[in-house]
């Protein structure tokens, strides 16, 4: 298979766009998949790497609503939850978000679920993904991506 073409994230847009993607994605959680699909969504922003969105309907875990909320100027108001291991030895807390009433311009992702690059593992297209820099944002970086991506200390408010 021929290499991906790169992709400039200076050259992605603002306001961000929302589009589909025929990307394979999955998230694995200690050896077991427990998010795969390849119906999906992704957020493109400038300095960001894609954050993609899964439908809820792709996840083999419960979701369990926690009580933090963060506001974003372009989706809305995000709602995030927690996740239980197999057998409930571990609990990760609001790592997982969505918009469930989202901005018009970006309605196609209600329903839809993103998720922080840890601590489980994430992959597009079998690669593995390593997480935005920072904690702040959610974007999901690539080798096909270059550019300066937004994130850390140095650049979070570029």
């Amino acid at each position: 298979m021929p290499p991906k073409p790169k992709l400039n994230v200076q050259n992605f847009p603002r306001p961000p766009l929302l589009e589909r993607t025929p990307r394979h994605l999955q998230v694995k959680w200690h050896g077991k998949t427990i998010a795969d699909t390849k119906d999906a969504y992704w957020v493109l922003e400038t300095y960001h790497p894609p954050t993609y969105y899964i439908p809820k309907s792709s996840l083999s875990i419960p979701l369990t609503r926690t009580q933090k909320s963060s506001f974003c100027e372009w989706k809305g108001w995000a709602t995030y939850y927690s996740v239980a291991s197999e057998g409930g030895k571990e609990t990760v807390k609001d790592r997982i978000w969505s918009y469930e009433s989202p901005n018009e311009a970006y309605k196609e992702i209600k329903g839809y679920v993103s998720f922080y690059a840890g601590p489980w593992e994430c992959f597009v297209d079998g690669e593995e993904v390593r997480p935005q820099p920072g904690d702040f944002y959610g974007g999901w970086t690539t080798s096909e991506l270059v550019g300066t991506i937004k994130g850390d200390a140095a650049t979070r408010w570029l």
